[in-house]
Protein backbone atom coordinates (compact mmCIF):
# COMPACT_ATOMS: atom_id res chain seq x y z
CA UNK A 1 0.00 0.00 0.00
CA UNK A 2 1.31 3.67 -0.99
CA UNK A 3 0.64 5.83 2.15
CA UNK A 4 -1.13 8.87 0.56
CA UNK A 5 -2.08 12.59 2.06
CA UNK A 6 -4.42 15.08 -0.21
CA UNK A 7 -4.04 18.51 0.75
CA UNK A 8 -7.15 20.44 -0.67
CA UNK A 9 -8.71 23.66 0.82
CA UNK A 10 -11.96 22.43 -0.31
CA UNK A 11 -14.18 19.43 1.21
CA UNK A 12 -15.58 19.00 -2.07
CA UNK A 13 -12.17 18.05 -3.53
CA UNK A 14 -11.15 16.39 -1.07
CA UNK A 15 -13.67 13.91 -1.09
CA UNK A 16 -13.89 13.52 -5.15
CA UNK A 17 -10.09 12.57 -4.91
CA UNK A 18 -10.58 10.20 -2.34
CA UNK A 19 -13.22 8.49 -3.97
CA UNK A 20 -11.64 8.49 -7.45
CA UNK A 21 -8.68 6.93 -5.83
CA UNK A 22 -10.57 4.63 -4.06
CA UNK A 23 -12.16 3.23 -7.32
CA UNK A 24 -9.05 3.34 -9.71
CA UNK A 25 -6.18 3.37 -7.31
CA UNK A 26 -6.73 0.69 -4.61
CA UNK A 27 -3.54 0.10 -3.61
CA UNK A 28 -3.10 4.02 -2.38
CA UNK A 29 -3.99 4.01 1.35
CA UNK A 30 -5.29 7.67 1.96
CA UNK A 31 -4.00 8.22 6.03
CA UNK A 32 -5.29 11.91 6.22
CA UNK A 33 -6.95 14.92 4.61
CA UNK A 34 -5.92 18.27 5.21
CA UNK A 35 -7.14 21.41 4.37
CA UNK A 36 -4.21 23.94 4.96
CA UNK A 37 -0.57 24.40 5.83
CA UNK A 38 -0.11 24.15 8.96
CA UNK A 39 -2.59 20.89 9.19
CA UNK A 40 -0.48 19.43 6.13
CA UNK A 41 2.75 19.88 7.95
CA UNK A 42 1.43 18.23 11.10
CA UNK A 43 0.31 15.16 9.06
CA UNK A 44 3.62 14.32 7.08
CA UNK A 45 5.29 14.60 10.08
CA UNK A 46 2.41 12.02 12.14
CA UNK A 47 2.32 9.62 9.10
CA UNK A 48 5.68 10.10 6.82
CA UNK A 49 3.51 9.71 3.69
CA UNK A 50 5.01 8.20 0.37
CA UNK A 51 2.89 10.04 -1.85
CA UNK A 52 1.01 13.35 -1.47
CA UNK A 53 -1.80 14.99 -3.84
CA UNK A 54 -1.56 18.80 -2.77
CA UNK A 55 -3.68 21.97 -4.26
CA UNK A 56 -1.38 25.06 -5.18
CA UNK A 57 -3.68 27.35 -3.70
CA UNK A 58 -4.22 26.86 0.45
CA UNK A 59 -6.66 29.43 2.46
CA UNK A 60 -4.37 32.59 1.43
CA UNK A 61 -0.89 30.77 1.28
CA UNK A 62 0.07 27.60 -1.00
CA UNK A 63 1.42 24.58 -1.21
CA UNK A 64 4.95 25.78 -2.42
CA UNK A 65 5.30 27.38 1.18
CA UNK A 66 4.34 24.16 2.74
CA UNK A 67 7.11 22.52 0.77
CA UNK A 68 10.03 25.23 1.78
CA UNK A 69 8.96 24.46 5.24
CA UNK A 70 10.70 20.98 5.09
CA UNK A 71 13.99 19.42 4.82
CA UNK A 72 15.06 16.98 2.42
CA UNK A 73 11.78 14.99 0.74
CA UNK A 74 11.47 11.74 0.01
CA UNK A 75 8.34 11.37 -0.79
CA UNK A 76 6.54 11.89 -4.36
CA UNK A 77 4.00 14.72 -5.05
CA UNK A 78 1.19 15.28 -7.46
CA UNK A 79 -0.13 18.54 -7.51
CA UNK A 80 -4.09 19.12 -8.33
CA UNK A 81 -4.87 22.19 -9.01
CA UNK A 82 -7.24 24.97 -10.94
CA UNK A 83 -5.12 26.40 -13.53
CA UNK A 84 -2.34 28.84 -12.21
CA UNK A 85 0.14 30.15 -14.63
CA UNK A 86 2.78 30.60 -12.75
CA UNK A 87 2.74 27.75 -10.36
CA UNK A 88 2.34 25.44 -13.27
CA UNK A 89 5.32 26.99 -14.83
CA UNK A 90 7.06 26.04 -11.99
CA UNK A 91 6.30 22.65 -11.76
CA UNK A 92 6.70 21.74 -15.40
CA UNK A 93 10.27 23.43 -15.35
CA UNK A 94 10.71 20.94 -12.26
CA UNK A 95 9.28 17.91 -14.57
CA UNK A 96 6.62 16.83 -11.85
CA UNK A 97 3.16 15.75 -12.21
CA UNK A 98 0.21 17.60 -11.85
CA UNK A 99 -3.74 17.11 -12.53
CA UNK A 100 -5.91 20.12 -13.40
CA UNK A 101 -9.15 20.32 -11.99
CA UNK A 102 -11.76 18.54 -12.53
CA UNK A 103 -9.68 15.58 -12.36
CA UNK A 104 -9.20 13.36 -16.04
CA UNK A 105 -9.09 9.61 -14.54
CA UNK A 106 -7.13 8.99 -17.45
CA UNK A 107 -4.39 11.54 -16.08
CA UNK A 108 -5.12 10.39 -12.63
CA UNK A 109 -4.10 7.06 -13.23
CA UNK A 110 -1.42 7.51 -15.66
CA UNK A 111 0.52 10.16 -12.49
CA UNK A 112 -0.61 7.64 -10.11
CA UNK A 113 1.20 4.82 -12.25
CA UNK A 114 4.21 7.31 -12.46
CA UNK A 115 4.50 8.15 -8.51
CA UNK A 116 4.39 4.47 -8.03
CA UNK A 117 7.35 3.58 -9.86
CA UNK A 118 9.34 6.22 -8.32
CA UNK A 119 7.96 5.02 -4.67
CA UNK A 120 9.98 1.68 -5.73
CA UNK A 121 13.24 3.72 -6.56
CA UNK A 122 13.23 4.63 -2.93
CA UNK A 123 15.69 7.96 -3.41
CA UNK A 124 15.53 11.51 -2.13
CA UNK A 125 13.39 13.31 -4.50
CA UNK A 126 15.49 15.64 -6.72
CA UNK A 127 12.83 17.22 -8.32
CA UNK A 128 11.02 18.47 -5.72
CA UNK A 129 14.11 20.32 -4.39
CA UNK A 130 14.46 21.49 -7.98
CA UNK A 131 11.07 23.27 -7.77
CA UNK A 132 11.83 25.02 -4.35
CA UNK A 133 15.41 26.11 -5.71
CA UNK A 134 12.90 27.51 -8.64
CA UNK A 135 11.10 29.35 -6.03
CA UNK A 136 13.66 30.11 -3.74
CA UNK A 137 13.63 34.01 -3.19
CA UNK A 138 10.81 34.78 -5.87
CA UNK A 139 12.87 33.89 -8.32
CA UNK A 140 10.82 34.23 -12.06
CA UNK A 141 13.52 32.94 -13.92
CA UNK A 142 14.55 29.53 -13.49
CA UNK A 143 19.03 28.84 -14.40
CA UNK A 144 18.04 24.79 -14.84
CA UNK A 145 15.15 23.01 -16.57
CA UNK A 146 14.33 19.50 -15.72
CA UNK A 147 14.70 17.06 -18.51
CA UNK A 148 12.73 13.40 -18.34
CA UNK A 149 14.32 10.83 -19.85
CA UNK A 150 13.44 7.06 -19.54
CA UNK A 151 16.06 6.01 -16.95
CA UNK A 152 16.80 9.73 -15.56
CA UNK A 153 15.91 12.95 -15.13
CA UNK A 154 18.25 15.73 -16.20
CA UNK A 155 19.05 19.08 -14.92
CA UNK A 156 20.32 21.27 -17.58
CA UNK A 157 21.23 24.85 -17.44
CA UNK A 158 18.94 26.74 -20.12
CA UNK A 159 21.71 28.81 -20.99
CA UNK A 160 23.24 25.50 -22.31
CA UNK A 161 20.23 24.89 -24.85
CA UNK A 162 21.08 25.26 -28.25
CA UNK A 163 17.84 24.33 -30.01
CA UNK A 164 14.46 21.87 -29.53
CA UNK A 165 13.64 19.87 -32.22
CA UNK A 166 10.15 17.86 -32.58
CA UNK A 167 10.47 14.11 -33.09
CA UNK A 168 6.84 12.86 -33.41
CA UNK A 169 5.56 13.50 -29.57
CA UNK A 170 9.25 13.36 -28.56
CA UNK A 171 11.41 16.61 -28.43
CA UNK A 172 15.15 16.43 -28.93
CA UNK A 173 17.15 19.36 -27.00
CA UNK A 174 20.80 20.20 -28.41
CA UNK A 175 23.39 20.98 -26.19
CA UNK A 176 26.56 22.75 -25.88
CA UNK A 177 29.00 20.18 -26.78
CA UNK A 178 26.95 18.06 -29.33
CA UNK A 179 24.71 16.41 -26.55
CA UNK A 180 21.43 15.11 -27.57
CA UNK A 181 19.09 14.34 -25.16
CA UNK A 182 15.18 13.20 -26.04
CA UNK A 183 12.05 13.43 -23.90
CA UNK A 184 8.76 12.35 -23.87
CA UNK A 185 6.97 15.62 -24.39
CA UNK A 186 5.98 17.83 -27.45
CA UNK A 187 7.74 20.48 -28.37
CA UNK A 188 5.16 23.16 -28.70
CA UNK A 189 4.76 22.61 -24.61
CA UNK A 190 8.59 23.42 -24.47
CA UNK A 191 7.97 26.01 -26.56
CA UNK A 192 5.42 28.00 -24.11
CA UNK A 193 7.64 26.81 -21.09
CA UNK A 194 10.81 28.78 -22.74
CA UNK A 195 8.83 31.87 -23.66
CA UNK A 196 10.80 34.39 -22.17
CA UNK A 197 14.12 32.71 -22.13
CA UNK A 198 15.17 33.63 -25.30
CA UNK A 199 13.99 30.93 -27.54
CA UNK A 200 11.91 31.61 -30.62
CA UNK A 201 9.32 29.29 -32.72
CA UNK A 202 11.51 29.25 -35.89
CA UNK A 203 9.26 26.29 -37.54
CA UNK A 204 6.85 23.69 -36.39
CA UNK A 205 9.82 21.65 -35.72
CA UNK A 206 12.50 24.17 -34.62
CA UNK A 207 12.51 26.01 -31.07
CA UNK A 208 15.55 28.03 -31.19
CA UNK A 209 17.70 29.95 -28.71
CA UNK A 210 18.16 33.55 -30.35
CA UNK A 211 22.03 33.16 -28.51
CA UNK A 212 23.70 30.35 -30.00
CA UNK A 213 22.32 32.41 -34.10
CA UNK A 214 25.37 33.44 -36.08
CA UNK A 215 23.53 34.43 -38.79
CA UNK A 216 20.40 34.73 -41.37
CA UNK A 217 20.28 33.26 -44.52
CA UNK A 218 18.45 34.71 -47.52
CA UNK A 219 18.41 30.97 -48.95
CA UNK A 220 15.06 28.78 -49.56
CA UNK A 221 13.36 32.35 -48.76
CA UNK A 222 15.06 32.12 -45.09
CA UNK A 223 16.78 29.93 -42.68
CA UNK A 224 19.18 30.64 -39.54
CA UNK A 225 22.61 29.38 -39.18
CA UNK A 226 23.83 28.66 -35.64
CA UNK A 227 27.23 28.54 -34.14
CA UNK A 228 27.38 24.72 -34.96
CA UNK A 229 27.06 25.30 -38.25
CA UNK A 230 23.61 23.96 -38.18
CA UNK A 231 20.76 25.54 -40.68
CA UNK A 232 17.41 26.19 -39.43
CA UNK A 233 14.77 26.35 -41.63
CA UNK A 234 12.20 29.47 -41.26
CA UNK A 235 8.41 28.76 -42.02
CA UNK A 236 7.05 31.76 -44.35
CA UNK A 237 4.60 31.71 -41.10
CA UNK A 238 7.06 32.60 -38.47
CA UNK A 239 9.48 34.28 -40.70
CA UNK A 240 8.52 37.82 -39.99
CA UNK A 241 8.24 36.95 -36.09
CA UNK A 242 11.72 35.84 -36.71
CA UNK A 243 13.40 38.82 -38.61
CA UNK A 244 11.59 41.02 -35.98
CA UNK A 245 13.37 39.31 -32.89
CA UNK A 246 16.56 39.46 -35.08
CA UNK A 247 15.78 43.27 -35.94
CA UNK A 248 19.86 43.84 -34.65
CA UNK A 249 21.37 41.30 -36.25
CA UNK A 250 19.41 40.92 -40.10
Amino acid sequence: MIKTLIIDDETSNRENLQQLLQVYAPDVQICALSENVDDALRAIILHRPQLIFLDIQLHGRSGFDLLKQLGDIDFEIIFVTAYDQYGIQAIKFAALDYLLKPIDIDELKQAVDKARKAIGQKHKNERLNHLLDYLKDDKKAPARIALPMFSETRYVNITNIVRCEADNTYTKFVITGGEHILVSKTLKEYADMLTGHGFIRAHQSHLVNMSYIKSWLREDGGSLLLTDNTKIPVSKLNREKVKAALSGVV
